[in-house]
């Protein structure tokens, strides 16, 4: 396998020869999380149980006119079905929207729901997997690749969509990743956004370990590879401590777009290697 050097200054030469000299940190402050199913969660994945739901605020708990946020992340639980029933709050969503910007996370949704979605979604995010075992394994779902990408397929025909990769969703494992970006490049994706695997204290993969660095990299080096012109993020879902201080620099150097609440170090090296920095408040799909 090629070194973390070369890779990343094979990626860093395919950026610039495609994108000025800017990249993208986002800071989202200014964006609310909320949970259209509170903390509660039917699918229960095994890489997540439902601990991040915790962290957002509860549809039921906002009140028209004091919600003080420019943009809402709205998610939510999915059902044994593998959806995110955003669509069945959707009046009480309707309600909040004023000038606000909306990225609405869906799951597995069917037509009825994309035309609810679409018609207050300013972006909508959708989590792309390229393995049929992990969709069975880890998310618990008797559903197959072909079904995440006619499902994309859908959305994109209505929806602005960013598709989100998690890299080393198997338990840290390498699988599907690169099909992943495969589909997608034939699907025409218009922005991708990469996220990775944490293992979760509380969940069945709490102690399997991330993804190697050299292997993220490689994930991050081959999507640019496939998508030489469009933007591709790393957000705000990866490990924390010192992987995350040595990813981000990586990132960097790998020419990635954007990151989402990246390490100062990092800030650092984009200035130090002439790229200027461009600061933004809102979940970095927006």
């Amino acid at each position: 396998m090629e070194s973390l050097a070369m890779l990343a200054r094979e990626g860093w030469q395919l950026c610039r020869q495609h994108f000025g000299p800017e990249i993208y940190f986002s800071y989202p402050t200014q964006t609310q999380a909320v949970s259209v199913t509170g903390s509660h969660c039917e699918l229960n994945c095994a890489h997540c149980s439902g601990y991040y739901l915790k962290g957002m605020k509860p549809l039921q708990a906002l009140k028209e006119g004091a919600v003080k946020a420019g943009s809402l992340l709205i998610s939510g639980g999915c059902t044994k079905e593998g959806r995110v029933p955003v669509a069945d709050y959707i009046d009480q969503i309707q309600k909040l929207k004023h000038n606000r910007r909306y990225n609405i996370h869906v799951g597995l949704v069917d037509d009825a729901d994309i035309e609810k979605i679409a018609a207050v979604a300013d972006k909508v995010s959708f989590d792309f997997i390229g393995d049929s075992s992990t969709i069975r394994e880890v998310l618990g779902l008797d559903r197959t690749v072909e079904e995440y990408a006619a499902c994309y397929k859908r959305l994109k025909e209505s929806c602005q969509v960013v598709p989100h990769i998690c890299i080393g969703l198997h338990g840290g494992e390498i699988r599907g990743e690169y099909q992943a970006i495969k589909l997608l490049q034939e699907l025409g994706a218009t922005a991708v956004t990469f996220i990775v695997f944490t293992p979760t204290k509380g969940t069945p993969l709490a102690n399997c370990k991330p993804p190697s660095l050299q292997e993220v990299i490689a994930v991050l080096v081959a999507a640019r590879k496939a998508f030489t012109a469009i933007p591709l993020q790393l957000g705000c879902m990866r490990p924390g401590g010192r992987y995350r201080q040595e990813l981000d620099l990586w990132a960097v150097r790998s020419g990635i777009n954007g990151i989402v609440n990246p390490v100062p170090a990092a800030v650092r090296m984009a200035g130090q290697l002439g790229l200027n920095s461009k600061r933004r408040e809102e979940c970095c799909v927006l």
